[in-house]
């Protein structure tokens, strides 16, 4: 029998998404984009294989069959059968030849071409870093969006098109990362819904004994020492051998002796439980709590009688002549600090464009240290942003002058055009835009003085969470595509309005991009003059 080759031409194509490796993928969603068509491509390539295997296999099959039926007939009758002189060469050929081949048939490696190109696109996955960073965003959304972990769990989000749920070994993880950060706030609150979902039923392979060690010790850690003895009696059922949790038992054990011998009253004890599981977070503090509000839109401080203050209106730019027939929208957003929306002052190419322009550069968003200066990674702030100069596209050129022209500031001494690219939960946590007098140097390299003003584009609308809040006076602006909202960061006078202290909440579902630019006080002394009293 004549074998006929198997050639595993698998469509590898080696499609390299990215020029080089990206690191932070989690920081923004417009580079994980990128990462869906690696993971196409591999799983083409995942099938390409799979169709080789079952090739090889039904040759395999088919030889089989031919034999069984040939060996099934000779074996009644060998002598007989060998007697005829073509039966007795096929077989010597059979065994001598034949059976070599379907030997190294069964030995081909079909794999080669998948794990070559697993091989190389291993190298643009993301790393631990990233999967850490995903999870603490989920952790992070919990939190500024009130949301329980069954609701998270089952993906039951605002405004989400393509509905996800998590398993019990999703759960389980998220978890853990909460433990390795000695969060045990959500450790708890993620085991718990990993052995929820267990209990419901749900086939995984995470282990219930697993999940209770984590679990009891988490409950330990918040002081409820009675919770954690029921959980650890709980594994024990399931394993008696458990060494780690015979050895809890035994000093939670002790420990209930101990509190027992010191008489300490069950009140003074439950109130103690109350406060260590009311923290949360280390940070908690006041103005977090405002910012977490705002972000859902709760806790604005707009009354009635100041909103009546507030109008939508034709804008020209103060009499501009690229403005004068054809005004733009403008609204106002906030009475004090004033800020105002322009509506439809961007268009879809445009926004476009400027993605276009900027994906390729996009790197991990960086804030400015106030002691040296130098730009560096903050935790608090989870994006990707990257510069484009007027020069370099007739768009940003465009842009440039459009902001010109409706602040009456001088864009020259401005900083480039910075867009931005939020991650998963995306945020930047409150802070100004200016510099405060213990940053003497913040803008110095610039050498046109303090960012006197901002300008922020959203390019994007965003289904769930993503506002601009500013805390110090209770407004929240949502993110609305093709728009853009303006403020002065400084007075009249130079000095800083510290009422701007702004914030961009974690976006709960859907992809925000921004674009800033922010425009400095060289260069204004005659467009925007100080004025006789020092407190403007």
């Amino acid at each position: 029998m004549a074998f006929k080759k198997v050639w595993c031409a698998l469509a590898l194509g080696f499609l390299l998404p990215f020029s080089c490796a990206h690191t932070d993928f989690f920081t923004s969603i417009g580079h994980m984009t990128d990462l869906i068509n690696t993971e196409k491509d591999l799983v083409v390539s995942l099938k390409d294989y799979i169709k080789a295997e079952e090739s090889k296999l039904e040759q395999i099959k088919k030889w089989a069959e031919k034999l069984d039926q040939l060996t099934a007939t000779a074996t009644k009758d060998p002598e007989g059968f060998l007697g005829h002189p073509v039966n007795a060469f096929k077989l010597m050929k059979r065994l001598n030849t034949e059976w070599g081949e379907l030997e190294s048939l069964v030995l081909k490696d079909m794999s080669d071409g998948f794990i070559s190109n697993m091989t190389i696109q291993r190298q643009f996955f993301p790393n631990d870093e990233d999967q850490t960073g995903a999870a603490k965003a989920l952790l992070r959304l919990q939190d500024t969006y009130n949301l329980d972990t069954d609701t998270l769990s089952r993906g039951n989000l605002p405004g989400v098109k393509h509905k996800s749920f998590l398993t019990a070994e999703d759960c389980f993880e998220l978890g853990k990362i909460a433990y390795t950060e000695a969060d045990y706030y959500h450790t708890e609150l993620w085991m718990e819904q990993a052995l929820k979902q267990l209990d419901e039923g749900e086939v995984s392979s995470a282990d219930k004994v697993y999940i209770l060690d984590y679990l009891s010790y988490a409950v330990y850690q918040q002081g409820d020492l009675g919770k954690a003895m029921a959980l650890t009696r709980r594994l024990l059922e399931l394993d008696p051998e458990h060494q780690r949790a015979n050895g809890n038992m035994k000093y939670f054990e002790y420990i209930m002796a101990k509190e027992k011998e010191a008489n300490k009253s069950s009140t003074d004890s439950e109130e103690q439980q109350e406060k260590e599981t009311e923290v949360k977070k280390k940070d908690y503090l006041p103005e977090r709590r405002k910012y977490e509000m705002l972000c859902r839109g709760e806790g604005l401080k707009m009354t009635p009688r100041r909103q009546k203050r507030l109008f939508c209106r034709y804008y020209d730019g103060n009499r501009n002549p690229r403005y004068i027939l054809g005004p733009v929208k403008q609204e106002d957003e906030w009475d004090k600090p004033r800020i105002v929306r322009f509506l439809d002052i961007i268009s879809d190419e445009e926004i476009e464009t400027v993605k276009e322009l900027a994906k390729p550069r996009l790197r991990r968003a960086t804030i400015s240290n106030p002691i040296t200066g130098a730009l560096e990674t903050a935790h608090y702030r989870i994006s990707k942003s990257a510069w484009l100069s007027g020069y370099e596209s007739p768009v940003v050129s465009r842009i440039n002058t459009r902001i010109q022209d409706l602040t009456g500031l001088d864009v020259s001494t401005a900083e480039e055009l910075q867009v931005a690219n939020y991650g998963v939960g995306g945020q930047y946590e409150p802070h100004f835009d200016f510099g405060r007098k213990d940053e003497p140097d913040a803008f110095k390299e610039l050498g046109t003085g303090n960012r006197i003003a901002t300008w922020l584009f959203y390019m994007s609308d965003v289904s769930a969470g993503g506002a601009t809040v500013f805390p110090e006076v209770g407004a929240s602006v949502w993110p609305r595509k093709g728009t853009a909202v303006f403020w002065y960061n400084l007075f009249p006078s130079g000095e800083g309005d510290y009422s701007t202290r702004h914030a961009a909440c974690p976006v709960l579902v859907g992809n925000k991009w921004v674009s800033n630019k922010w425009l400095h006080e060289r260069g204004q002394e005659f467009r925007r003059p100080c004025t006789l009293s020092e407190l403007e």
